[in-house]
């Protein structure tokens, strides 16, 4: 059987380390970068990755026992991560017995296969491993494809909150899915 009739290896999500800051930095920046350039300044863009993948603030919430980075491969190619938050880590005041994906990116080329249902997937694995009762998220108002996205998954808008990119002001909905 030649290697056109083999299956196509299925997706595998693997827990980021320390090793792999360099990496998980150059992934962060170029998906934030891919998915929000073309609606911001340069200047903002630039400021909010300096700062939110700077590598110093990475490795910290690396070593921090409440996040959670995880890979999303499809085959041997890095397809896109999640970052997860578990209470006392989140980016919000939300209740004790929920998880908060913060990012959530699939590379660009790897869009349209299925892999951010296979990561939100993870992240409602994760939930119910902690024994968590719903999971929460951040999407900006104008990121109309992610909204849907998220709403085709189960999960609700219950609330805003304020985001700045840069010295821009953007708001966020709060959406959660009870497990």
């Amino acid at each position: 059987m030649g290697a056109a009739n083999s299956p196509r290896p299925g997706p595998l999500i693997r827990t980021c380390g320390l090793n792999d800051l360099e990496v998980l930095l150059a992934l962060g920046r170029q998906t934030f970068y891919e998915t929000f350039h073309a609606m911001n300044t340069p200047e903002n863009m630039q400021a909010y990755l300096d700062a939110s993948f700077a590598p110093e603030r990475i490795a910290a919430e690396l070593a921090d026992p409440g996040i959670q980075y995880f890979f999303l491969y499809l085959g041997t190619a890095l397809a896109g991560y999640i970052k997860l938050n578990k209470p006392g880590s989140q980016t919000d005041d939300q209740p004790r017995d929920s998880l908060e994906i913060e990012r959530i990116y699939v590379q660009r080329d790897f869009q349209g296969r299925g892999l951010g249902r296979v990561l939100v997937d993870k992240a409602l694995e994760v939930a119910r491993q902690e024994g968590l009762k719903s999971v929460w998220l951040g999407v900006w108002q104008e990121n109309t494809a992610a909204i849907g996205f998220y709403r085709r998954m189960g999960f609700r808008a219950f609330a805003t909150h304020s985001f700045y990119l840069g010295d821009e002001h953007q708001t966020d909905d709060l959406m959660r899915i009870e497990i």
